[in-house]
């Protein structure tokens, strides 16, 4: 083979592996979105825009979900101190499934200084697929608890979602297996091999010997009178 056309197969084949990996890709679609979030903290209602982005990735039969903000929400009139602060968050759930999730994380690693942006660490936690298609994960309610209180921060302009993701579910979301409903509608008799079989067989065999008794009654029957007629 000359070395143009080798060189033209090789890009050939290369081109459709690159196409073969794309296919088998799960599709995902992810963008950073704005939430504008309204804070109910202990000394009063604040407001704050973050950027949320949520990530997936596989993981056995499901996906860990990881939850980012790109700037800090709230704040505290006092310094709240390392390991003080406890984030969780909720992602609500959209297309093809309903409901909510719970992400968490750990506890702040640094001090937070007084009346300064709460920074809240990356949150994950582990999505299972309930059904089959597409699935849409939105950033939903942000709770911080810190020395003894608790600050609840609420979505108030309708975000978008931040993560689309193409899941199966285990069994394929319940749809029927196969086989399952063929069973008993091929429209012909198998034969039986329990007991109902046994008790036929056992009734042909007692029939047999029924009439074999009978005939040989019967010639009992005729050789007596033979007998008889001769003497």
């Amino acid at each position: 083979m000359s070395y143009p056309k080798r060189t033209a197969v090789l890009a050939s084949a290369a081109a459709l592996a690159g196409s073969a990996v794309l296919m088998a890709a799960p599709a995902a679609h992810a963008e950073v979105v704005d939430v504008n979030y309204q804070c109910k903290t202990p000394i009063g209602d604040k407001s704050a825009v973050s950027p949320i982005d949520i990530k997936g990735v596989k993981s056995g039969g499901g996906y860990k979900l990881t939850m980012s903000w790109q700037k800090g929400v709230s704040s505290s009139p006092v310094e709240l101190g390392k390991g003080s602060m406890n984030p969780s968050a909720t992602i609500k759930l959209g297309g093809a499934d309903s409901g909510t999730m719970t992400v968490t994380g750990p506890a702040n690693q640094e001090a937070i200084p007084a009346n300064t942006p709460i920074k809240i660490n990356d949150l994950s936690g582990t999505y299972t697929p309930k059904k089959t298609g597409k699935v849409t994960f939105t950033a939903g309610v942000l709770t911080i608890k810190a020395l003894g209180t608790t600050t609840t921060c609420t979505p108030t302009n309708d975000p978008g979602p931040s993560l689309t993701l193409d899941v199966t579910a285990a069994g394929g979301g319940g749809a029927p297996q196969s086989g399952s409903e063929s069973s008993g509608e091929s429209g012909a008799e198998l034969p039986q091999t329990g007991p109902e079989d046994s008790a036929i067989a056992l009734g042909t065999l007692g029939g047999t010997v029924l009439l074999a008794g009978a005939a040989g009654a019967l010639w009992l029957t005729r050789r007596n009178q033979t007998a008889r007629v001769r003497r």
